[in-house]
């Protein structure tokens, strides 16, 4: 395994203390949560409404650089703040000045060497599919439409070779900027409910459009395309051509990052 240097964390200002918060979007409308010279992103909103609250400039950390149109349930960010409000209170003072697809969650104070991305020990992501002849009016923001046969069966099963601690180089878009490529996956399932599909992925990381690729060569293997082996393919030879398409964005959601103090929440997240 790759030896990585030593993560140096910023070190908050003298007289400021540390805010960590739960924030959900959706990112149908914003070039992603980074902040873009040329387009709106989700960092940008919020950094806009910090300012109006605290009457002072404020720059957020965030825990994943989700990719435009890709929603999340549980982005967490920190920022640090010479202000004497509460922690709990930021969602309410928050979600007054935001746009109604961004709210946050939470607030709570943490230490002032705690960084959102960084102290991660697990995230959650969830991949929709609405897999109906017709596309839907109420889903189309938030599932990737698939009018074709899908063999579930054949899908589900193939999943299970995803699991455990792998190089998963094949499963990383160009672009990606990741020291290493190795990473766990300790728990991934495919629930089935009428024409929604649900794709549900937990590990202690993610590559560049990871879960996007894991989708989408499980749709391809569900409809025929690859065989059902290309998982397993993938990572013996580390091809990013033995694997199908990237999946939507539309149908991904980040849905929560977890810290040390809340792994037990993660559900199966004790086979990490």
């Amino acid at each position: 395994m790759t030896t990585l240097p030593p993560i140096i964390k910023e070190a908050p200002a003298e007289g400021t203390h540390r805010i960590l918060l739960t924030v959900s979007y959706d990112g149908t409308n914003y070039a992603g949560w980074q902040l873009q010279e040329n387009a709106v992103a989700v960092q940008q909103r919020l950094e806009e409404a910090l300012e109006k609250l605290i009457h002072t400039p404020i720059r957020i950390t965030g825990a994943s650089r989700t990719d435009a149109g890709v929603h999340a349930l549980g982005q967490r960010v920190h920022f640090d703040t010479v202000s004497r409000i509460p922690a709990d209170k930021y969602p309410f003072a928050l979600n007054t000045c935001l746009p109604p697809d961004i709210r946050v969650l939470e607030g709570r104070d943490v230490p002032g060497d705690f960084h959102a991305r960084f102290d991660a020990k697990g995230k959650r992501y969830t991949y929709r599919i609405h897999n109906a002849p017709h596309a839907s009016a109420i889903y189309r923001n938030i599932t990737a439409h698939v009018p074709y046969k899908l063999d579930v069966d054949l899908m589900r099963h193939s999943l299970p070779d995803l699991l455990g601690t792998h190089d998963f180089a094949a499963f990383q878009a160009s672009g990606g900027t990741a020291k290493t490529t190795i990473r766990t996956i300790s728990d991934i399932r495919l629930d089935q409910d009428g024409d929604l599909l649900t794709l549900t992925v937990f590990g202690n990381a993610f590559l560049y459009n990871m879960v996007r690729i894991i989708a989408g060569t499980m749709l391809d293997i569900g409809m025929g395309r690859i065989a059902p082996d290309a998982f397993q393919k993938a990572l013996e030879t580390r091809d990013r051509l033995a694997l199908g398409v990237t999946a939507p964005a539309s149908g991904l959601e980040l849905t929560r990052v977890y810290y040390e103090d809340e792994l037990s929440q993660a559900g199966f997240s004790a086979r990490m």
